[in-house]
């Protein structure tokens, strides 16, 4: 079981919880090129009418000017990685309990399989946690 996990960088921005609120932020980054990978945006409870988006990654000069333009940034306090193989059956149960074992909470995990393939990204508190998690991924079989 070939799993490949790296550090990627992920960006935020505040949304308007109506109608096109996301479609603007998402329509500025493709005119720029980017082809995201990973997209999660939610309602901020705690704020009524708002919203967040987290999405990687964001590459090139134009990318990054068009994203700050739309109001997002390079999130400080979050630690991503991002993790990818073949699919089988406890797979996320194994990896989940391999970086438990480490004494890593995670913020927040998203995963999806495609095919026989999945991809899965976590957020992490540290930078020291991420490289824990990548450590411990990639020894995986």
């Amino acid at each position: 079981m070939a799993l490949t996990a790296k550090r990627v960088d992920m960006w935020a921005a505040g949304l308007e919880d109506r109608p096109g609120g996301l479609a603007g932020k998402l329509w500025a980054l493709g005119e720029a090129g980017a082809s995201l990978e990973f997209v999660l945006a939610r309602r901020a409870p705690d704020k009524p009418g708002k919203g967040v988006v987290f999405l990687s990654p964001i590459k090139g000069a134009k990318q990054i000017k068009a994203a700050r333009k739309a109001g997002f940034k390079k999130t400080r306090f979050m630690n991503a990685v991002r993790v990818e193989g073949m699919d089988k059956p406890g797979l996320g149960g194994r990896i989940t309990e391999a970086i438990a074992e480490k004494a890593v909470n995670m913020r927040g995990m998203s995963a999806v399989v495609i095919g026989k393939r999945f991809v899965l990204y976590m957020a992490l508190d540290t930078a020291a946690d991420a490289t824990k998690v990548i450590r411990v991924v990639n020894k995986l079989r």
